[in-house]
């Protein structure tokens, strides 16, 4: 056995073999193995528009982890790994690093700027997985900005517009005005923020009036309606009535609806087109009209009279003052709200009804949760968060987008009579605004001028497909061999972007669930116990932290943070510990190998009792460490591991 020099020098080490093993292409997956089962991770291909973060090494650890573990047990292990290049993470980076919008240049320029900033950081992130010590099998990278990989999404729309799934609509949409684009559900967040609350007294037509509460004053030209609670005694004389909207004089009915807040301000409020989601059920419920006031960069058009021009701020502001000069304002209230922003840029988000492309995902509501229970969770609580998520959904899911840097929709329009021209898949890939449909004429008026589709693809269309696509999908006639996925690792706090969009997408595709199980990861949290972050001031590079002490360390700390799904503090500390059992690790390794000099592993020896106590001792450790392990109990793993070297090996055995 050959004497291991005293020198412990852990980040040359590290580098050498992760180079070697790379060399060697030990975490080769071989497809064409039938004798191994295969396990299959759908790694999550993150977006690379920011460095890899220590939330990023918690999640890579778990994943690689897996891998090892399950190479281990015999598996033929396929882990890949993507990169979700499109959308608004890269486009908002790109145009704050540049100073522009994507109006300010050509669209192709513009995707080459954001192509060349993506490039970047998907060099910077895979440096920093390979740091890690990932054990992915990278000729099986891919990027969804490729052509090919733009096949595969624009192949999926196709299926699911022949299901049915895939419709064209005009309805109220979710629409940031710094982006300039429509976003679903899922990417409005909601923060809470200093509001005002604004007592307006309409007057009713044939004397008398009513007091409204609203904290949106500006939205007042919209008005359609006065709406008060069916069981509100202090305005049930007034239902049917009709009053004038202030500085407008539009004349709006009273109306009674169940989804009033009668504690709320006065308990009547005004129902515009559109301030909230209540907003818009209201006024589908009860036929109003509606007055769209809000352009898509947020600023009041002429159905606003006066105002024409100004944001929603600058109006707010006038429209207040012209209440109060005029009598309508009562009295002004501050109060906290929740406001709802776009997930990417936090600027509060809008409702504007505007024609869209939808994919139908209420109607999977229900097997969505039939098949939640199927999957294993990890930790199972958070199963009902993707429950609860589809249940909550009232709209379905908005999936074009009026960005650049996206997938492109495969649709043209006949110029002459409207019809949709849906492309063939052996058309794919394509972008309609580059290339004509590849037919002489519209099957419906025979006109031979097309128009294309302007509209993108929402980014989560490219990326929940990824169960099938690491499968091999749909160039592999085997894929389904590697399908589902065996484990869906991702993050609590996109259970109801990623975790959700897989499993309609894939239910609505293939009549399948994506994955058999899901491990939930939580955030890292800085020194100062909040979520670790640029903005916070508590954040930790991680080249800072590979520089220090080695990936194997850091690794040590993602594991043994916490139980998995929980929130996982980050303390130099405990990366400091990981290495300090690295060096005893070391250390007992070395004492071992220069005693064992002339040691003969042919020749038989008597086992000693305190042998057969470690023996013991260790066929423990191993149950219990794959059990563990087996259960994605990572910190019961790692502590148990250490607890064993470092205590009953060296402390007691050596």
């Amino acid at each position: 056995m050959r004497e291991l020099p005293k020198d412990f020098d852990i980040l040359s080490i590290e580098e050498k073999w992760q180079k070697k093993w790379m060399e060697l292409e030990v975490y080769r997956f071989h497809r064409e193995d039938k004798e191994k089962p295969p396990f299959v991770i759908d790694t999550p291909p993150p977006y690379p528009s920011g460095d890899f973060h220590m939330g990023n090494v918690l999640n890579w650890t778990y994943f690689d982890i897996v891998a090892r573990f399950k190479r281990m047990c015999g598996y033929n292990v396929l882990f890949p790994q993507g990169w979700d290049c499109h959308g608004l993470p890269t486009e908002v980076e790109t145009e704050e690093k540049y100073g522009i919008k994507k109006t300010d240049v050509p669209p192709a320029e513009f995707r080459k700027l954001c192509e060349s900033f993506v490039r970047k950081y998907i060099d910077l992130m895979k440096k920093a997985i390979i740091r890690l010590g990932c054990s992915i099998d990278w000729r099986l990278e891919y990027q969804t900005m490729d052509p090919d990989y733009w096949k595969k999404t624009q192949l999926s729309f196709i299926i699911l517009y022949d299901k049915g799934y895939i419709y064209r609509g005009t309805h109220p949409v979710n629409w940031c005005p710094r982006c300039s684009t429509a976003i679903a559900d899922a990417e409005v967040e909601y923060e809470s923020r200093e509001g005002r609350l604004h007592y307006i007294r309409f007057r009713m037509k044939g004397g008398g009036s009513i007091p409204i509460a609203t904290t949106r004053p500006e939205l007042i030209p919209a008005c359609v309606a006065v709406a008060v609670h069916p069981d509100d005694e202090r305005y049930s004389e007034y239902v049917g009535r009709t009053v004038e909207v202030p500085l407008v004089g539009r004349e709006v009915p009273i109306i009674e609806d169940e989804a009033v807040d009668p504690d709320f301000g006065t308990g009547a409020v005004m129902i515009c087109t559109y301030g909230d989601k209540d907003d818009v059920k209201i006024v589908a419920k009860h036929e109003l009209p509606v007055i769209m006031i809000l352009d898509e960069e947020g600023r009041l058009n002429e159905k606003a009279g006066k105002y024409k021009g100004l944001t929603v701020q600058e109006a707010r502001k006038a429209i207040v003052e012209d209440l109060r000069s005029e009598g309508y304002l009562e009295k002004v209230e501050s109060l906290r709200q929740e406001v709802g922003v776009c997930w990417r840029c936090k600027t509060p988000v809008e409702i504007l009804e505007r024609t869209q492309w939808f994919m139908k995902t209420r109607v999977l509501t229900e097997r969505v949760e039939q098949e939640a229970y199927k999957i294993a969770w990890y930790p199972d609580h958070m199963r009902n968060r993707l429950i609860d998520w589809a249940k909550s959904l009232n709209w379905d899911w908005v999936i074009s987008r009026q960005r650049v840097f996206a997938t492109p929709i495969p649709i043209w329009y006949c110029a002459k009579c409207g019809e949709v021209i849906l492309a063939k898949p052996e058309w794919l890939p394509i972008d309609p605004k580059l290339e004509k449909p590849k037919i002489d004429k519209c099957p419906k008026c025979g006109s031979i001028e097309f128009k294309p589709e302007t509209s993108v693809l929402d980014t989560w269309f490219d990326s929940s497909i990824t169960c099938a696509v690491h499968a091999g999908w749909p160039d592999k006639e085997d894929w389904r061999r590697f399908f589902p996925a065996d484990v869906h690792p991702s993050g609590a706090d996109i259970i109801r972007t990623w975790a959700y969009y897989l499993m309609v997408r894939h239910l609505a595709l293939f009549d399948e669930k994506p994955f058999k199980a899901c491990l939930i990861n939580g955030m890292v949290l800085g020194t100062d116990g909040r979520k670790m972050s640029k903005s916070l001031g508590n954040y930790i590079a991680t080249d800072e932290v590979f520089g220090k002490y080695g990936a194997d360390a850091t690794r040590q700390w993602a594991a043994g943070g916490g139980a998995t799904g929980s929130d996982i503090p980050f303390r130099w500390a405990d990366v400091e510990y990981g290495r300090r059992f690295l060096r005893k690790l070391w250390n007992a390794a070395r004492f071992i190998s220069i005693n064992l000099k002339d040691f003969d592993p042919e020749v038989e020896v008597d086992v000693e009792p305190i042998d057969r106590w470690m023996l013991s001792k260790l066929e423990r450790v191993k149950l219990k460490v794959t059990e563990a392990l087996n259960n994605y109990q990572f910190n019961i793993a790692v502590e148990t591991l250490r607890g064993f070297i470092w205590h009953v090996l060296c402390d007691q055995y050596i």
